[in-house]
């Protein structure tokens, strides 16, 4: 038909789109942020990594719609990898200032996140990628280019680390009672 105009309808697709992520990036913003100042120990390093995360996850590959939540949480980890570029032979940090020193005056939440932003970054990483977010060892040590045992490794050290300094908070008599 001659100056007929056609409609286009939107065809719904299985895939993510601009919007999906954008939404993700919004509704998970803390868990995200606190997902890669985690793994950073560093809070600009980690607003980096979030916006570039987000800026990935709308750049990329396609992924399913299904996938956008655990897909934005790849990319954050990603970046973070990139910007910390931990390594095994790294030193394993020094949970004994973060139980002398910072989680004297925290509770036993704050004292958690001390303990884990105390580890050295291979421990760090490792506990935070497959305690906290359930990444397979397998999966691990793929994004972190070592070896299983290198993983599970510095995993056990980072449990024995986090547990002492938080059993150390624990302890610690009250205040004013």
């Amino acid at each position: 038909m001659l100056g007929a105009t056609q409609i286009a309808k939107s065809i719904p697709t299985p895939y993510a789109t601009t919007e999906d992520f954008c939404r993700v990036f919004d509704e998970e913003m803390r868990s995200l942020h606190l997902l890669a100042f985690l793994l950073t120990a560093n809070h600009e390093t980690a607003e980096t990594c979030f916006v570039r995360g987000l800026e990935d996850s709308v750049k990329g590959n396609p992924v399913f719609k299904e996938w956008a939540r655990s897909w934005a949480r790849r990319t954050i980890i990603r970046n973070a990898i990139r910007a910390v570029n931990p390594h095994p032979e790294e030193g394993n940090g020094n949970s004994k200032f973060a139980s002398d020193h910072i989680t004297q005056h925290l509770g036993i939440e704050q004292a958690e996140i001390a303990a884990i932003l105390a580890l050295g970054p291979f421990d760090r990483f490792a506990f935070v990628m497959s305690v906290l977010e359930r990444c397979s060892d397998h999966e691990c040590s793929v994004l972190l280019g070592c070896s299983r045992r290198d993983l599970i490794t510095a995993r056990t050290h980072a449990l024995q680390q986090i547990a002492d300094c938080v059993e150390s908070v624990v302890q610690l008599p009250r205040r004013g009672r």
